[in-house]
């Protein structure tokens, strides 16, 4: 696999990554439903998904 294929590739799956994590938020946030983080201090955090999507532009 060539260095072009392989940089083809990996855009492919960011992209499919992203669209999928905006799916999820997406379904979350219709259930009023909070995801689980972890903060740059080690610390479990719990997000409301509604918070995420208006907090990200990638996810509107």
């Amino acid at each position: 696999m060539s260095n072009s294929e392989i940089k083809k590739l990996t855009i492919q799956l960011e992209k499919g990554l992203l669209l999928a994590e905006k799916r999820m938020l997406q379904e979350k946030a219709l259930h009023d439903q909070t995801i689980v983080v972890m903060g740059d201090d080690n610390t479990i955090k719990y997000i409301p998904a509604k918070e995420v999507i208006a907090e990200h532009a990638e996810f509107q």
